[in-house]
């Protein structure tokens, strides 16, 4: 049919512009295309074109509603959109990559391994949620255009959010494009590089080995604060890539204002780009991360299995023992990965006669709340009051040991708090246990109530 497809998609673009925040558009919407529309009765079926596998899958999750709705009001027809990945990206790369002088057509591959990255720590096997979705699309937007969109780029967040994964897949672009040289290294080995140098007189060798980068980046920069002489030398490579139009990302586990003993001139540096921090995973991320681990494995997980587990499993890193270890059940004893079996081998269910079941994050509140006489809201909140105080250390000692989740996600779940916060929790708790009977009495009867709820 004769319709005018670019017109309409960039209609489309400026609607959802409008919609979106800057950094879901860029990440998500900018890159993509009205391939094709066609009349099926009453309404049109439109296809649209996005460079990648990943990509399609999150346009046609999470946009394909909203888009149709644009769709809807520039054609004034009901409408329905899919989305497939464009071959067009492929020839462009291709043309690229044919364009390139004779010396730098090499497979990428060595240069990844002298990178020191991970190969599946790529763009495409990386799931996004509302936890992330800040960190991703500013990970891409460096991506696209290393030295110029966030210089330095810093990520923060807990223990196994993604933060490495995300750094890394920056490397992976950069090479594929043929930008680098791209160097990835922790703060630990950014440390004893630099002592062993000092050791060895080869000082000027290392520093040219860093400061040569196109993309350096830094894991766990937080460990250098402290140590005087490796601020210094990181100080003045930060300098000398910026200098040269380099790009430096970093991660961390604490944003620097948090960093007490990382030099102010460090922090500043820091800061003068983007900071952006990844919370911990969502159930629909856990899931999703799931399905992903077990492409990666060539094993076809069935959605009900994957977020029977993304339930169970709140770590992020636990996610992948999991997934082997019902993997290695299902092989086994040659029996399919159904939602009965994975239950099984996970205890998800318990015989009816025992009363267990399993718990929720909310169940845990609302028991609390209930026994102490303290709300919800007020066990999340900032007051320190022994009233409240208590009830909320017993939450987080019943939330870490009782569903087995990790300090980040506890503290969380209760108000944002920190990990030192919740561990401290825990270990008070776990104190008084020893010699307090009417504390012991306390947390029986909570888990009795915990127990036949439901």
């Amino acid at each position: 049919m004769d319709r005018d497809v670019k017109k309409i998609w960039s209609g489309v673009l400026e609607g959802m512009r409008l919609a979106v925040s800057e950094a879901t558009f860029k990440g998500y919407l900018k890159n993509t295309s009205l391939v094709e529309i066609r009349e099926a009765g009453e309404k049109l079926v439109c296809e649209g074109g996005c460079p990648s596998g990943y990509l399609k899958t999150i346009l046609d999750q999470k946009f394909a509603g909203q888009l149709a709705l644009e769709l809807e009001r520039i054609t004034e027809k009901k409408c329905e959109i899919s989305f497939v990945v464009e071959s067009a990206r492929a020839r462009e790369q291709e043309s690229i990559s044919k364009d390139l002088p004779l010396f730098e057509k090499r497979d990428s591959s060595e240069d990844v391994r002298r990178a020191r990255l991970r190969p599946e720590f790529v763009f495409d096997n990386y799931a996004v949620s509302g936890s992330n979705q800040m960190a991703h699309a500013a990970a891409l937007a460096v991506a696209k255009r290393p030295g110029l969109a966030y210089n330095p780029l810093l990520i923060y967040g807990g223990v196994g959010v993604g933060k490495t994964h995300l750094m890394q897949a920056i490397g992976h672009t950069v090479i594929e494009r043929g930008e680098g040289p791209v160097l990835f290294c922790t703060g630990e080995e950014f440390t004893n590089d630099l002592v062993d140098s000092i050791r060895n007189k080869s000082t000027d060798r290392v520093r040219t080995r860093y400061r040569k980068a196109k993309v350096l980046m830094i894991d766990d920069v937080q460990f250098i604060a402290g140590k005087a002489a490796v601020q210094e030398e990181f100080f003045h490579t930060f300098n000398a890539i910026q200098r040269e139009g380099g790009q430096i990302v970093m991660t961390s586990d604490r944003p620097p204002a948090e960093m007490a003993k990382m030099e102010e001139r460090l922090r500043s540096r820091f800061g003068a780009g983007l900071i952006v921090d990844v919370g911990p995973a969502d159930f629909e991320l856990r899931a999703a991360i799931l399905l992903i681990k077990a492409k990666q494995k060539q094993v076809d997980l069935p959605m009900d299995v994957a977020q029977a587990i993304a339930a169970h499993v709140e770590g992020v890193r636990e996610l992948e023992g999991v997934l082997a270890r019902v993997m290695g059940e299902a092989e086994l004893k040659n029996t399919p990965l159904t939602l009965e079996f994975v239950e099984g081998v996970l205890n998800l269910t318990q015989p009816a006669n025992t009363g267990a079941k399993i718990l929720t994050p909310n169940e845990v509140f609302n028991v609390i709340s209930e026994y102490y006489g303290v709300g919800v809201q007020a066990l999340k909140g900032e007051k320190r009051t022994k009233t409240i105080a208590w009830p909320r250390q017993i939450l987080m000692y019943i939330l870490r040991n009782e569903l087995r989740l990790p300090f980040d996600e506890v503290g969380r779940l209760v108000g944002g708090r920190d990990h030192s916060t919740v561990m401290h929790a825990d270990g008070k708790v776990r104190g008084v246990l020893k010699s307090d009977t009417v504390v012991h009495k306390e947390i029986t009867e909570i888990k009795k109530k915990l127990l036949i709820l439901g």
